[in-house]
């Protein structure tokens, strides 16, 4: 049975087209991908992100835990988020995730919605030996996004906080709309922005307040369309299509999350310090589309007559006006400017290796 957000109602009446996703009834689009992908872009739009899983860890030997358990440093400041991979022992992704700090011993995890059972027990399954108690928020938890290079001044009506002085990748506890709310700076989109974490009951009537904020600068509601089109654009991984248990951090150019020179022992470090080392022997690139029409996810790629990869993720980005990959190919076609055939219906698309981002204009930088 698939579980409803506490926005479910609200994205009905909106006229939304509400399809099952990891778990949930949620909003593919309410007009269409391209406008609320362009609102994001140009101004601002507003999302349902309330089928997210988060995790409470506190207690003393939290950051000690979390150490073991993710990749990336723990021993941040409070205030400060972080993005970090959580690996199996023979390196392979459990999820990729975000961990905010919100004091000396207490931590906030926010993962995927697909694997909020998995990772809840595996969290659990690693916890003995460290002085923690961890608590399943997901359920009570509601996540709205603001994104957009108008964001702030949507926000600012709403909030007594200072806005501006919350940097990239950092948070505070406030009010908006007369709600507590966790405003995190932080997002999934290229674009500057704020994750608003409240109680599942505060959701609709802090939904509301932002769209009337937003009114005058033609906020659009966005489902989960044009979230995806946003952060390909971007280049940011997806859990199951460009990255799982298959996949390393290395593998997935995530080795800036992998704090391989420091003393941390997480698990997976072996394997991956070998990879690091030995260099995996295929990676995650960016492919842009040299032609009409995209290949999606499972498109194989090809040099001549041989098999070097499969694409990961693709679409048309809107704000390019072509198609773009995510795509595992086999070291050595990795260099900038490689180029490739992907097969979409028995024809051949030429594509070619390009630096990330393939959108560079973004106001989040």
């Amino acid at each position: 049975m698939n579980k409803k957000t506490a926005l479910h109602d609200k994205h009905v009446s909106l006229g939304a087209r509400m399809e099952p996703f990891a778990g949930y009834i949620m909003p593919i689009k309410y007009s269409s991908v391209t406008e609320e992908h362009n609102a994001v872009r140009k101004s601002v739009g507003i999302f349902d992100l309330s089928h997210m899983g988060e995790f409470r860890v506190k207690g003393e030997g939290a950051t000690k835990f979390l150490d073991h358990i993710l990749t990336n440093d723990a021993d941040v400041d409070n205030g400060h988020a972080f993005y970090s991979t959580m690996c199996y022992p023979d390196g392979g992704i459990v999820d990729d995730l975000i961990t905010y700090r919100i004091s000396a011993n207490e931590y906030l995890m926010v993962v995927n919605a697909s694997n909020i059972e998995k990772d809840w027990a595996w969290v659990n399954s690693h916890a003995t030996g460290f002085a923690v108690e961890i608590a399943n928020e997901s359920d009570d938890t509601a996540l709205v996004a603001i994104q957009g290079p108008d964001s702030e001044k949507v926000l600012e009506k709403l909030t007594g906080t200072d806005l501006p002085s919350i940097q990239y990748y950092r948070h505070v506890n406030g009010e908006v709309a007369g709600r507590k709310a966790l405003i995190a700076r932080t997002g999934y989109t290229g674009e500057d922005g704020f994750e608003l974490y409240t109680r599942s009951a505060d959701a609709e009537a802090v939904w509301e307040a932002v769209m009337d904020a937003g009114a005058e600068f033609g906020i659009k509601p966005v489902g989960l369309g044009a979230r995806d089109t946003l952060r390909l654009e971007v280049g940011y991984v997806l859990y199951g299509n460009d990255i799982d248990h298959t996949t390393t951090p290395i593998e997935a150019k995530l080795g800036w999350v992998v704090k391989l020179g420091t003393d941390k022992d997480f698990i997976g470090r072996e394997v991956m310090a070998r990879q690091k080392d030995e260099k995996p022997s295929r990676y995650i690139v960016g492919l842009e589309v040299k032609g009409k029409g995209f290949p999606r996810h499972g498109a194989e790629l090809f040099d001549g007559s041989r098999k070097v990869g499969i694409v990961t993720s693709g679409s048309i980005a809107p704000a390019l006006g072509h198609g773009v990959c995510l795509a595992l190919v086999e070291r050595g076609f990795q260099k900038i400017g490689t180029e490739l055939e992907a097969e979409v219906r028995g024809r051949r698309i030429p594509v070619e290796t390009v630096k990330l981002p393939f959108y560079k204009n973004g106001s989040r930088r």
